[in-house]
């Protein structure tokens, strides 16, 4: 069945996985460093609060990636772009063809956006609240 790209149902899951893609980026290790911030006793902790950080950030990461890419499968489903599964380049012969049939889903979009929204406010930041430690 092949619904419109902007049906309520699909731009409900756009709207999840610019959320999921938010917190992604932001809620994942804010949510560690708080999580390691519990754990630590004293201003200097051992090694337990920095190992949660240094493997949950990966693991954390790759979960709400894993639920991201599901969305996007589902949106797919939804409106009826089928994606095939596509070979791995390295598997292809030599003598195949060239050009890649792979059309990117909504996730690349969503996560291009917020990857980019992310580095102009990191730019508004730095260059425009950030005190400078520079001697004047």
């Amino acid at each position: 069945m092949l619904r419109s790209p902007y049906s309520p149902p699909a731009m409900a899951l756009v709207l999840l996985m610019a959320v999921g893609s938010v917190f992604m980026w932001i809620g994942v290790p804010l949510g560690l460093i708080y999580a390691a911030s519990q754990l630590a006793d004293s201003s200097r902790p051992s090694a337990g609060p920095y190992l949660l950080i240094i493997l949950g950030l990966p693991i954390g990461m790759a979960v709400v990636g894993k639920f991201l890419g599901w969305l996007d499968r589902l949106h797919g489903r939804l409106t009826g772009r089928h994606e095939e599964r596509h070979r791995a380049t390295w598997l292809r012969s030599m003598r195949a063809e060239r050009t890649s049939t792979r059309r990117g889903g909504v996730l690349d979009t969503v996560m291009i956006v917020s990857v980019a929204l992310a580095l102009v406010a990191f730019a508004v930041w730095f260059f425009g609240f950030a005190d400078s430690s520079l001697p004047t």
